[in-house]
């Protein structure tokens, strides 16, 4: 399961409807990749649709679809948005990571 904030939910429906795509029928695709200074980094995309072996979550009114091998890392995983003076983006708290980077982008298990 993955979670998403309030504020998290109010940027993904804005960027969502931006891109033209509608919060209420498509998805946002959340992914680990191998790369960045830990090891594995994060991927947030929008989808149309989903695949034979995506799981899928919805909180918070966002649907959110995740690749299989993805999932075992993201399990318990809080999407959230920081709009701070220390910077504007989406961040990852991940349960599972062990060690994370200073820009939060990528982790290490």
């Amino acid at each position: 399961m993955i979670k998403v904030s309030e504020t998290a939910k109010q940027k993904v429906v804005s960027l969502m409807t931006e891109s033209g795509f509608d919060a209420n029928t498509d998805y946002v695709r959340v992914g680990v990749k191998s790369g960045g200074c830990s090891g594995l980094s994060y991927e947030l995309d929008f989808d149309k649709s989903i695949g034979d072996t995506d799981k899928m979550f919805e909180d918070n009114a966002v649907r959110i679809i995740v690749d299989k091998k993805s999932f075992l890392y993201l399990v318990g995983t809080t999407l959230e948005y920081s709009g701070g003076l220390n910077g504007k983006g989406f961040v990852f708290n991940n349960p599972n990571a062990q060690r994370t980077c200073g820009c939060g982008e990528s982790f290490s298990l």
